[in-house]
């Protein structure tokens, strides 16, 4: 199994006015990526949606990101649940449609014990696909503690962690405890704002959101961090920062849905309970995302902002 390193797009869900899945659009979005040279794909993440998406909606979606993808690059797919039942059953999912790796996030909402946390990935690790851990404290109550990650970290089959505690400190520790047992684990950030400060550390690059509308800019932000060419990294990250930072204007990704609409890619509206961006942030999103050279006049009349 080879290390995953680079960037990875957290892929939108583009829907209808109707809160319909636009499949075609979403076909389209995951051509941009290819063409645009990104390390790797991750359908049905938080970004996608996911929470809101029926069964028959994912399969299709996976059925279009894996005709896509598959053999191209490696595809992560979401497989995460707060019913270890349920999650065992979409990592078997992700198996048996042959993506190449499994997202799993921490059970959100039951705020299960350690002990229980660690069942919980152990059962998904049986399965037999490998797994990223996908440790966000902020949508599920529970931080994944260094002790306790490097005890899942452990079991067969658990190849690394998607680190978006925002917590620079845990994440050196998590680079310096298990690397120290397993050279191959990945360290990926979750957060776009710290893929340079992650890769100077020792991480592997990142997850990330705009780069559903910037995939060939993260994925040379990436590529120059993990390379050592710091000077054009810092470039790039100062230079994407605004954009980095508006993306988390509102809840994700009601603001990337709004940019990448102003550029005319197929996002489209929001599934509620999300709920269109506020009008006094139209503005502030456009405007940071074309200081961050990704948008530009052309781009005011791009249409429906969601």
């Amino acid at each position: 199994m080879t290390k995953l390193r680079g960037a990875f797009t957290a892929l939108i869900t583009p829907m209808h006015a109707d809160e319909s899945v636009d499949y075609e659009g979403y076909r389209k979005l995951v051509r941009f990526q290819l063409e645009s040279g990104i390390s790797g794909i991750v359908p049905l993440g938080t970004t996608g949606e996911t929470p809101t998406l029926d069964e028959a909606e994912e399969d299709k979606l996976i059925d279009i990101a894996m005709a896509e993808a598959k053999g191209k690059v490696p595809v992560i797919l979401g497989a995460g649940s707060n019913c270890t039942r349920d999650a065992v059953k979409y990592v078997k999912r992700a198996k048996q449609k042959g993506a190449d790796y499994a997202l799993v996030v921490t059970p959100y909402y039951n705020k299960p014990n350690d002990e229980g946390l660690f069942r919980h990935f152990k059962a998904c690790s049986e399965v037999g696909i490998p797994i990223i851990v996908y440790n966000i404290a902020g949508r599920t109550g529970k931080n994944i503690s260094t002790p306790l990650l490097a005890r899942i970290a452990a079991l067969p089959n658990i190849a690394g962690v998607k680190e978006a505690s925002g917590d620079i400190n845990q994440m050196m520790e998590v680079i310096t405890t298990i690397r120290a047992i397993n050279p191959d684990f990945a360290v990926l950030s979750g957060d776009d704002a710290l893929t340079l400060a992650l890769s100077a550390l020792g991480g592997d690059g990142v997850i990330s959101v705009i780069s559903n509308i910037a995939p060939r800019e993260v994925t040379e932000l990436a590529t120059a961090a993990l390379s050592g060419n710091f000077v054009r990294a810092r470039e790039l990250h100062y230079r994407l920062l605004p954009a980095f930072k508006a993306a988390f204007i509102e809840t994700n990704p009601v603001p990337i849905k709004v940019a990448m609409n102003m550029k005319r890619l197929p996002a489209g509206s929001l599934r509620l309970p999300l709920a269109p961006l506020a009008k006094e942030n139209e503005a502030k999103v456009y405007e940071a995302f074309r200081q961050a050279g990704i948008l530009g006049p052309e781009d005011l009349q791009g249409g429906t902002f969601c």
